[in-house]
C-alpha cells in the first residue's frame, strides 16, 4: 500500500508539554474504535496525540486521516502521524517515535485503550509535584468486563506492577491469571516496581537517559525491564488510581498465543540476566530452570503442545543470545545504586499462588 510520507511532519517540536504516543500495527479496527475517544479526552493545547504506524499493511493511515477530519469538524485537535516503513516492534517503534518529539513527558498508550475524561491530568500533576518519580500509570481496568457491567482489573498493569525474587511480575489486582474485581481497594497512590506499557507516563529526558525500551526484546516485558533500570538508578515508579483507563488486552497477540508465550518467557529471562545483582541472578536463574520446564510440562500434559514447545524454545533462545547482553548487564550493574533491590519482593508468587492460594498482592 502506498503511503503519503508527507502527511504529517516528524521533526521534533517544542509545543507540547506531553506527547501521547499510540503505536499501531495493522490495527485499523482498534484505531477506529478508540482513537476518537483519546483525541476527545486529550484535547488540550499543552498535549498532542501521535500515532506511530509500524509499517501497517492494512488501511490504518486512511482510518487515522478520516478520524482526524471528523475531529477537526468538532474542534478537536487531530493526531500527528509518524509512518514507519517496516514493523520495528513495540520497543524500537516507541524508541523511534520518542526520538522525534521534544515534550517534557511522553505517554506510551496501547491502541486498544479507552481513556476517560481528564485521565491525563492526574498523571502529569503527580509527576510535576514528585520530582523523584520517573514514571507512573493509571488504574487499568478490563474493557471487556466493562461491556458486561463489571469493574475488573486488567491483566497488563492493573493498579501497579511488582516483581518477585524469581523475576515473576504481578500487580495489585492481578496475580498470575487471576484478576480481581475493582472495589476501590487499590485507590491509593502507591509506589510500584513497574508501570504498564499499556499506559505509561514517563519523563522524556529520563526515558532517553536510561536507554528507553530495549530493542532486542521486540515486544513483551520491555516496560518491566525499563522500570528495573529506573529503580536501580534511584528513580521511583507509581500508580495514580485517580486516572482510570480501560484496556482490551491481547489486541496484537492473544493471551495463550505461542508467539506471546515465547516472547514472555525469553524476555523475562533476558531481563533477569541484564539487571539482577550477582547473588540474586544465580538464585533466580537456578530456580527458573526448574520452574520453566515444569510450566512446559504442565502445558504438554494439558494438550497445549505449541505453548509447551514455545517455552522450551524460549529457554534455548535465551541461552544462545545471552552473549549479546553482557555489555548491557555490565552497564546496568555499574549504574545500580543502593535502591537496586529495595523494591523487589522477597516472596515467591508461584509459592504464594499455587501452594498458599493467595490472590492478593498485599503481603
Amino acid at each position: 500500500m502506498a503511503l503519503n510520507k508527507a502527511i504529517t511532519p516528524t521533526t521534533k517540536n517544542n509545543m507540547a508539554t506531553c506527547s501521547v504516543i499510540i503505536l499501531n500495527w495493522n490495527g485499523a479496527a482498534m484505531l477506529r474504535q478508540f482513537l476518537p475517544n483519546v483525541l476527545k479526552n486529550t484535547n488540550n493545547p499543552d498535549y498532542e496525540v501521535i500515532v506511530a504506524d509500524n509499517g501497517s499493511t492494512d488501511n490504518s493511515i486512511e482510518v487515522i486521516q478520516e478520524i482526524n477530519t471528523n475531529s477537526l469538524t468538532k474542534g478537536i485537535a487531530p493526531a500527528r502521524i509518524f509512518p514507519f516503513e517496516t514493523n520495528l516492534g513495540f520497543a524500537a517503534g516507541y524508541n523511534q517515535a520518542i526520538s522525534q518529539v521534544d515534550s517534557e513527558y511522553v505517554v506510551l498508550l496501547n491502541s486498544d485503550v479507552e481513556v476517560t475524561p481528564n485521565w491525563l491530568e492526574p498523571l502529569l500533576s503527580y509527576l510535576d509535584s514528585h520530582p523523584e518519580m520517573a514514571a507512573c500509570q493509571p488504574k487499568i481496568l478490563s474493557w471487556k468486563a466493562k461491556q458486561e457491567g463489571k469493574q475488573v482489573f486488567e491483566h497488563a498493569g492493573a493498579a501497579g506492577g511488582h516483581i518477585d525474587y524469581l523475576g515473576y511480575p504481578y500487580c495489585r489486582g492481578r496475580i498470575m491469571d487471576y484478576v480481581a474485581e475493582d472495589k476501590g481497594q487499590y485507590d491509593t497512590i502507591e509506589t510500584c516496581f513497574w508501570a504498564s506499557g499499556a499506559c505509561m507516563c514517563i519523563r522524556t529526558e529520563v526515558y532517553e537517559e536510561v536507554g528507553g525500551l530495549d530493542d532486542d526484546f521486540f515486544a513483551h516485558m520491555e516496560e518491566i525491564d525499563l522500570c528495573w533500570r529506573l529503580n536501580a538508578r534511584s528513580w521511583w515508579v507509581a500508580c495514580v488510581p485517580k486516572s482510570v483507563v480501560y484496556h482490551v488486552g491481547g489486541a496484537s497477540l492473544n493471551y495463550g498465543n505461542p508467539r506471546k508465550t515465547f516472547l514472555n518467557f525469553r524476555n523475562n529471562l533476558i531481563m533477569i540476566y541484564k539487571n539482577a545483582a550477582a547473588k540474586h541472578l544465580f538464585c533466580a536463574l537456578s530456580a527458573r530452570l526448574f520452574l520453566d520446564y515444569a510450566a512446559a510440562l504442565n502445558d504438554f500434559l494439558h494438550g497445549r503442545l505449541a505453548n509447551a514447545w514455545a517455552i522450551v524454545r524460549a529457554r534455548f533462545a535465551f541461552l544462545f543470545s545471552i552473549h549479546k547482553f553482557h555489555a548491557k548487564r555490565k552497564e546496568n550493574r555499574r549504574c545500580a545504586t543502593v535502591k537496586d533491590m529495595l523494591t523487589i519482593s522477597r516472596r515467591s508468587i508461584v509459592w504464594d499462588y499455587f501452594v498458599k492460594h493467595q490472590k492478593s498482592a498485599t503481603f
